[in-house]
């Protein structure tokens, strides 16, 4: 069996807001920590049947990069979706709105 493991390091300011976020992963191809301006982690908790969630973003994230950043993760988690269910219909619908919320935020997909 193999294992791996992500490591993440935030580093906050008095207020408990982040001022730095690093990670690192044993099967990434770069040793180093690598630092990162947001980040958002979704875990099932099957026991009480919901998700746990951290959402952080650093003190200097530019807004206009919190935009792409959500636009991307929407984008993705309709791949995620799609791979881990099969359901076409709906991904279809949430790719009409995410190029909505594309034109709304004034952002150019990728």
């Amino acid at each position: 069996m193999k294992r791996a493991e992500i490591k993440l390091t935030i580093d906050l300011d008095d207020n408990n807001v982040p001022e730095s976020i690093l990670w690192e992963s044993t099967d990434a191809q770069s040793k180093e920590a690598l630092p990162v301006k947001s980040m958002m982690l979704a875990l099932w908790d099957q026991n009480y049947t919901n998700t746990l969630r951290i959402d952080l973003w650093t003190k200097d994230m530019p807004v206009d990069e919190m935009k792409q950043f959500f636009y991307e993760t929407l984008q993705t988690m309709g791949d995620s979706f799609l791979r881990a269910t099969g359901e076409t219909n709906i991904i279809e619908d949430l790719r009409d709105y995410c190029a909505h919320f594309a034109d709304k935020m004034g952002i150019s997909p990728k």
